[in-house]
């Protein structure tokens, strides 16, 4: 349904996109993953219709868009900072885009998508009442009502904290599948796109690097790059031969591949040699940072283990995921 094609823009000398080609399907929900100055924003903007592309088409089915203003588009926008009208309640609010209905089917509308974010009963309490999260949950209501054909969302979850902005992904997801309206969704946070999205594209330097769904992005993100947007740092060189993958790089062919922190422990007589770099606190127990051979391995531990300490690990063969490049 929405086809974006080489899309490049440039602010003076500085190439914020190059050559950007990405779609989201009928019903999908696409999560634009990277990290701040990437060019994710401005993406969504280029698809808006609010920033014309030095380079690109931006298609809807078989229609350029380049000639179509952004309030003719048809897309539904929902930001960070909820942008919610402070003298309305939050039934005008969600009703705002809806003037033109009919009385009676305005409210029956209000009243089905504040129910499907959560928020039933909600129509009369003045937005100064609300919490961060029903704030973004009326905005959510809000950008659904009118029945957009897509729906963009620029870090909508951005502002909350961690455990509220888990719940509410979850939520959001499920709100915007049933609507049954696509949505392309910019996040920096690996956990929150994996929860919303059908597809994960990963944006880094302006360029799309890896695309494909949850699963498949997590399982193998084919580049060290791409690794690190995921917020998987176990990166280190490695050789490649009949009998596997082994670390540091003597021997056979070199490469760099991930290593997943599920397959690595630390023993008294592991065969390989680190030392540890950090230890931080990490939920039950410590996560150390361990300089091996070739690169870093972050290794779960239950006790604490001082700085510059000297230990063995093992590096469960499986563990090892080969990197392009």
């Amino acid at each position: 349904m929405l086809r974006l094609t080489g899309i490049s823009v440039c602010f003076g000398d500085l190439r914020v996109l190059e050559s950007v080609d990405l779609a989201v399907g009928e019903g999908e929900i696409v999560a634009l993953l990277g990290s701040s100055g990437s060019g994710k924003t401005t993406l969504l903007r280029v698809i808006a219709g609010l920033l014309r592309p030095d380079g690109g088409t931006v298609s809807w089915g078989e229609v350029d868009l380049a000639a179509v203003p952004t309030h003719r588009r048809g897309f539904g926008l929902v930001f960070q900072d909820f942008a919610l009208f402070p003298h309305l309640d939050v039934g005008a609010n969600v009703a705002f885009g809806i003037a033109d209905l009919p009385p009676a089917e305005r409210a029956r509308r209000v009243s089905e998508e504040l129910e499907r974010v959560g928020l039933s009963g909600f129509d009369r309490r003045p937005v100064g009442r609300l919490s961060g999260g029903q704030a973004q949950r009326v905005a959510v209501a809000r950008s659904l009502a009118p029945r957009p054909r897509l729906l963009l969302l620029d870090e909508p979850l951005g502002s909350l904290d961690r455990t509220l902005r888990r719940e509410l992904a979850a939520d959001l997801g499920i709100a915007l599948r049933s609507a049954a309206i696509p949505a392309l969704h910019v996040t920096h946070d690996p956990a929150e796109a994996f929860a919303i999205a059908d597809r994960v594209a990963l944006i880094d330097g302006g360029r799309v690097i890896r695309s494909g769904t949850p699963e498949k992005v997590w399982s193998a993100p084919g580049t060290e790059a791409a690794a690190r947007l995921l917020g998987l740092t176990s990166v280190v060189d490695v050789t490649v031969d009949r009998e596997g993958v082994h670390l540091g790089s003597t021997g056979g062919r070199r490469a760099r591949a991930l290593v997943r922190e599920d397959g690595v422990r630390l023993s008294p007589d592991g065969p390989v040699a680190g030392t540890v770099e950090r230890a931080v606190f990490h939920g039950p127990g410590y996560l150390l940072t361990v300089r091996v051979a070739g690169g870093v391995l972050a290794v779960a531990s239950s006790v604490p283990v001082a700085e510059n300490t000297e230990v063995r690990l093992v590096v469960d063969p499986s563990a090892f995921t080969l990197l392009d490049g």
